[in-house]
C-alpha cells in the first residue's frame, strides 16, 4: 500500500504508527516537490541560461549522462523564473513513478503548490488538465526523467506539452531520450534540446567552480589540465576537487587519473572514499542500496552507527549529500557516486549486498510498504521470501487489479520456484493477459496446467481464463462454448475467478446473441464485484456501460464507464491499475460529446495499454479516434500515420480485423476530402478476405458505426447516386433495427434524411430528422454527427433555414432543446460550402485569373483537409505566408471562404 501525503505531513512517530496500521503509500511525496537545496559551489551557468532565456520552445529537454549539471542547470533556471514572478513547480521523479495514478497524485500536488485549480472528480486522465487551463503562465520542472519508461505516464506528460498555455514551459532532465514526439516538437520550433556536449562546462567555468570549491586555488595551468582530463564534466569536478583539497600536491593529483567517464568516476569516487573515515565509508556503501537516506532505516542497516550524526556530518558536505526536502529527514547520496558504490558493493561482497537488501525488505514490510519490500526483497535474491509476501498478498492486488505490478515481481522469479505455487502460476496468466497480451498468457497457462494437473485452484482460473484469452482474440464463438462449459464446473467461493467469467460471458452474450441474456449474467457477476473487488467493478460496468451505448443511451453508458475508471483507482490506495478495458470506451464518449482535450487525455493514459495487451476493438477504435482529431485540426499527415501503425498492429498481432479497420478509416479521410478513386480503392481493400462474413451476426463495438455496407452507402452519397444510397440503406435500418442495434439505427436514419434530401425530397427529410433528432439532443450526440463531413453540415443548416423561414411545418420548430441542438451542431461545422442541391446555381465558374504554382499546392492541401500550420510547416513557409496565398486564392476564384475555393477548384478539376 502507499501512503497519503497528509499522512507523511505529520511527524516520524504519528507516520510510523499509520505506516503500521496499512495506511501509507511509499515514498514521502514531499521530498518529491523540491529540488535540491543550494550549497556554496553552485556555478552559475549565465551563458546556458541565457540561452535558455532566448529560446521560445514549449519544451526544454536536457538530455546527458550522470553529472553533467542537468539539475543544477534546472535549479538555477527556476531559481531566475521565480524571480520574474512566474510560478514554478517541482517533481523529482523515480521508478516508483511508472505507476500513473502515483505520477498523478504527485502532479497533483505540484500544481497545489503553485495555485492551479484542481479538477473536480478527478480521476488519472484530468491529471494534465489544471496545467491545459492554466490562467497564468508557468514552469514545471521534471528531474530524473529517466526513471519513467511507463506509456501511460509518458502520455500524460505528451498531453501537457501539447496543450501548453502562452508562455508556458516544460524542463525535463534526463539520461535517456523520452518518447514525447520530439521530432515533431523540434520541426514546429517548440523545442530547445541541450546534450551533453552543450552541457559541458568552459574552461571559464571550469576555474570558476575550482575557486570556489578548493581552499587554495591551484595554478591556471593545473585547472587548464584538469578542465582536460574531466572534459568539462561537472561530476567528475566536482569529485576532482573533493579529493584535491586533501592532496598535497594538486598538479601531481591531477596528472594522477585519466581515461573514460566511467574510469574517472571509478578512480575519483575512490579517491572521495579515502578521504572519510573508515565508518563515514561505511555508511556510504552500506546506504547505497537506499533510494532515499532516512535515519531509521540507515540506523536498521547500521546498528552500529549513530547514522543521525553520519547524516548531519555528511549534509555539510553538500557535493556528497543533497536534501531531499526541506522539512523532511531525507536525503539521496551524489548519483554518480551512490552508483559507483552500489556496483562494487553487489561484485565485492555479493552476500553483503544481499544481506542489506533482505534487511530493508523486512523493515518495509513491517512498516506496510509491500511494494517496497517486494523490490528490495527481489534485489537480494530472497525468492523464498518474495514469493512468502506474494502469497499473502496476491489475492488482494488481483482483485484490486494491479496487474502490471503482478506481472514485473512474477517474471523476476525464478519459474522452477513458482513451481510449488500453483496460486502464483495463476495470477502470472492473469497479470500477463491484461499487461501484454492473450498469446503470451496463453502460453503460460498451457505450461502451468501441465505442471499442476487437476490442481483444483488453477483449475477453476483456468475455467475464467480460456473464454477470456479467446475473446481478447477475437475467436467469440469459440469463447462462448469454452464459457459455458466452464460456468457448469466452477466451484463455490471463487468471486474473482467466478464474476470474471460471468462477465466475459456477458460480453459473449451480448456480441453474439443480443442484450437479454447479458444483462441476466451481468446482474449476477455484481453480486461478485459487491465483495470488495475494484477489479470486478470497473469489467461490470464498463460491460454494462457496452450494452447502453449499443442501446443509444450514450449519457448513461458514459456514466457507467467512469465508474469504471474510478473503480480502477478507488480506495485510499488511489491506484490506477493499467486496464485499458473501461479507459477506451470511456474516450469513445467523451470524443462523441466533443470534449477532445480530455479524449486526448484518456487515449494518451489507454492507447498504450491496449496496444500492448492487444485488445481488438480498443485498437481500432482509440486509432480512429486519433486519425479523425488529427485530420478535423488539419494535421492530415499524423491522421494517415496513425492508420499506418494501426494496420501494422493489424499485420503483427495477426487480427485481421484491426487491418480491415485501418483500411475503412483510411476511405472515411479520402471521402472527406473529395476523393471518390482512393476511397473506392480503400474500401474494396477493407472487403478482401472473410473478414466482414461475421459481422452480420456479432456486435463488434468498434465497428458499430463503421463497416463495410455503411462505407459504401456513404461512397453512394458523396460520388454516387442518392437513390442507390437509399435502396442500400433500407435493408441496413431494417437489420438494425431487428437487433435492437439503436446507436446503428441512429446513424442509418440520419444518413436516409441526407440521401433523401440530395434526392430533391426535402420534406420527407426533413420530417425523417424531426424524428431523430430528439435522441440526438437528449443523449448530447455530437461527433455521430459532425463527422459525416460537410455534406451534412450543408443540410442541417439548410433545416436550421427552414426552420427560422417557417417555410415548413417542422418538428423540432416548437422544442428549444432541438432547436438549440440544432443551432450548436451547426455551428460546430465550422465555415460551410453553399450547398448545391439547394442552390444550384450558387457556384457558378467565375472568369478565372491563373493561379501560381504555390497557390495550386496551397488549394490542393486545402482540398486535403490540412490546416493552415500544417500547410506552412509542409511548405516551409510561415503561418502569414499561408494566408496571404489563401487570399490570393479567394479573389482569383471569386470566392469568400476556404471551402467555397474548395467547392469551385473541384468543379474546376484543379483538385482532385
Amino acid at each position: 500500500m502507499q501512503p497519503s501525503t497528509a499522512l507523511y505531513h505529520s511527524a516520524t512517530l504519528a507516520r510510523r504508527a499509520a505506516l503500521a496500521a496499512g495506511h501509507a503509500r511509499s515514498a514521502p511525496l514531499s521530498a518529491k516537490h523540491s529540488p535540491p537545496a543550494e550549497h556554496s559551489t553552485l556555478l552559475p551557468r549565465t551563458a546556458l541560461q541565457a540561452q535558455l532565456q532566448a529560446s521560445a520552445g514549449q519544451l526544454v529537454l536536457l538530455h546527458a549522462p550522470a553529472g553533467f549539471g542537468k539539475t543544477t542547470l534546472l535549479h538555477q533556471a527556476r531559481a531566475q523564473l521565480k524571480q520574474t514572478g512566474l510560478a514554478c513547480a517541482w517533481l523529482n521523479l523515480d521508478r516508483s513513478d511508472n505507476d500513473v495514478a502515483r505520477f498523478t497524485l504527485c502532479l497533483e500536488q505540484a500544481a497545489n503548490q503553485i495555485g492551479l485549480a484542481a479538477v473536480p472528480n478527478a480521476t488519472v486522465f484530468d491529471a494534465a488538465l489544471p496545467w491545459q487551463q492554466a490562467a497564468a503562465p508557468f514552469a514545471l520542472f521534471l528531474d530524473e526523467f529517466e526513471h519513467v519508461h511507463e506509456p501511460a505516464v509518458l502520455g500524460i506528460v505528451r498531453a501537457i506539452i501539447a496543450q501548453l498555455p502562452p508562455h508556458s514551459r516544460v524542463f525535463i532532465a534526463t539520461r535517456n531520450l523520452p518518447q514525447l514526439g520530439l521530432a515533431r516538437l523540434r520541426s514546429r520550433g517548440q523545442l530547445l534540446g541541450l546534450n551533453a556536449d552543450d552541457l559541458r562546462l568552459t574552461l571559464s567555468e571550469t576555474q570558476a567552480f575550482v575557486r570556489m570549491a578548493c581552499p587554495q586555488e591551484p595554478s591556471f595551468s593545473t585547472v587548464q589540465e584538469l578542465h582536460a582530463r574531466t572534459e568539462g564534466w561537472a561530476a567528475a569536478l566536482r569529485l576532482a576537487c573533493i579529493a584535491m583539497a586533501r592532496s598535497s600536491n594538486a598538479e601531481q593529483f591531477v596528472a594522477r587519473f585519466s581515461g573514460s567517464e566511467r574510469a574517472m568516476a571509478e578512480y575519483l569516487a575512490e579517491e572521495v572514499l579515502q578521504g572519510q573515515s573508515p565508518a563515514m565509508q561505511e555508511f556510504l556503501r552500506t546506504t547505497s542500496i537506499l533510494r532515499q537516506l532516512q535515519p531509521a532505516i540507515c540506523q536498521v542497516l547500521l546498528p552500529q552507527l549513530d547514522c543521525q550524526a553520519m547524516l548531519s556530518q555528511l549534509q555539510n558536505s553538500a557535493l556528497l549529500l543533497s536534501p531531499q526536502t526541506q522539512e523532511e529527514d531525507s536525503w539521496r547520496s551524489h548519483s554518480l557516486l551512490a552508483d559507483y558504490l552500489r556496483t562494487q558493493l553487489q561484485a565485492q561482497q555479493p552476500q553483503a549486498f544481499k544481506r542489506l537488501h533482505a534487511t530493508a525488505s523486512a523493515w518495509f514490510e513491517v512498516h506496510s510498504q509491500a511494494v517496497a519490500a517486494m523490490d528490495h526483497a527481489l534485489e537480494a535474491q530472497d525468492h523464498a521470501g518474495a514469493l512468502r509476501m506474494l502469497e499473502r498478498h496476491v489475492d488482494d492486488f488481483l482483485q484490486q487489479g494491479r496487474m502490471r505490478l503482478l506481472a514485473r515481481w512474477l517474471t523476476r522469479i525464478p519459474q522452477a520456484m513458482l513451481a510449488p505455487h500453483p496460486r502464483l502460476h495463476a495470477a502470472a496468466v492473469w497479470a500477463t493477459c491484461l499487461s501484454h497480451g492473450p498469446a503470451r498468457a496463453e502460453t503460460l497457462l498451457r505450461a502451468a496446467l501441465q505442471q499442476h494437473p487437476g490442481h483444483p485452484e488453477l483449475t477453476a482460473h483456468a475455467a475464467a481464463l480460456w473464454p477470456t484469452l479467446r475473446l481478447m482474440q477475437d475467436r467469440n464463438q469459440e469463447a462462448l462454448a469454452l464459457g459455458r462449459v466452464s460456468l457448469r464446473a466452477l466451484p463455490q467461493g471463487t468471486p474473482f475467478i467466478t464474476g470474471t467469467l460471468l462477465t466475459t460471458m456477458a460480453h459473449l452474450s451480448y456480441t453474439l446473441q443480443g442484450s437479454t441474456a447479458a444483462r441476466a449474467l451481468l446482474q449476477t457477476a455484481r453480486t461478485h464485484s459487491q465483495q470488495g473487488s475494484r477489479f470486478l467493478h470497473m469489467y461490470t460496468e464498463a460491460t454494462e456501460g457496452l450494452l447502453d451505448l449499443q442501446a443509444g443511451r450514450l449519457r448513461q453508458a458514459a456514466a457507467r464507464f467512469r465508474l469504471a475508471v474510478d473503480a480502477s483507482h478507488a480506495g485510499h490506495s488511489n491506484q490506477l491499475q493499467g486496464n485499458a478495458w473501461a479507459g477506451v470506451f470511456y474516450a469513445y464518449t467523451v470524443y462523441e460529446s466533443q470534449q477532445w482535450l480530455r479524449a486526448e487525455q484518456l487515449l494518451n493514459v489507454y492507447l498504450p495499454l491496449a496496444r500492448e495487451v492487444g485488445l481488438p476493438d480498443h485498437m481500432v477504435l482509440s486509432y480512429a479516434m486519433r486519425a479523425r482529431m488529427a485530420f478535423e485540426q488539419g494535421d492530415v499527415d499524423l491522421a494517415q500515420a496513425v492508420l499506418i501503425e494501426l494496420e501494422f498492429l493489424g499485420h503483427r498481432r495477426q487480427i485481421p480485423r484491426v487491418c480491415a479497420a485501418a483500411h475503412l478509416e483510411r476511405a472515411h479521410i479520402y471521402l472527406r476530402q473529395g476523393n471518390a478513386h482512393a476511397a473506392r480503392q480503400a474500401l474494396q481493400q477493407a472487403q478482401q478476405g472473410p473478414t466482414w462474413e461475421r459481422e452480420p451476426h456479432e456486435r463488434w463495438f468498434a465497428h458499430e458505426t463503421e463497416y463495410p455496407a455503411l462505407a459504401e452507402i456513404r461512397w453512394q452519397l458523396h460520388f454516387g447516386c442518392p437513390e442507390q444510397a437509399l435502396a442500400l440503406l433500407g435493408p441496413e435500418i431494417q437489420r438494425a433495427h431487428t437487433q435492437r442495434r439503436e446507436r446503428r439505427t441512429l446513424l442509418l436514419q440520419l444518413l436516409r434524411s441526407l440521401a433523401l434530401a440530395n434526392s430533391q425530397r426535402p420534406t420527407d427529410a426533413a420530417a425523417l430528422l424531426g424524428q431523430i433528432l430528439p435522441t440526438i439532443a437528449h443523449e448530447g450526440y455530437v461527433r455521430l454527427v459532425l463527422d459525416e463531413g460537410p455534406a451534412m453540415g450543408q443540410w442541417l443548416k439548410r433545416c436550421q433555414q427552414m426552420g427560422t423561414e417557417h417555410r415548413l411545418r417542422l418538428p423540432w420548430a416548437s422544442d428549444p432543446l432541438q432547436t438549440a441542438t440544432l443551432n450548436r451542431l451547426v455551428q460546430a461545422f465550422g465555415s460551410l460550402p453553399e450547398d448545391p442541391t439547394h442552390n444550384p446555381d450558387s457556384q457558378a465558374v467565375p472568369a478565372l485569373e491563373q493561379l501560381t504554382r504555390k497557390e495550386l499546392r496551397i488549394l490542393t492541401l486545402l482540398a486535403e483537409g490540412y490546416s493552415n500550420s500544417a500547410m506552412a510547416e509542409k511548405l516551409f513557409v510561415s503561418d502569414s505566408t499561408v494566408r496571404t496565398h489563401l487570399r490570393h486564392i479567394n479573389r482569383k476564384l471569386g470566392t469568400g471562404s476556404r471551402t467555397q475555393a474548395v467547392a469551385i477548384a473541384r468543379k474546376l478539376g484543379l483538385v482532385g
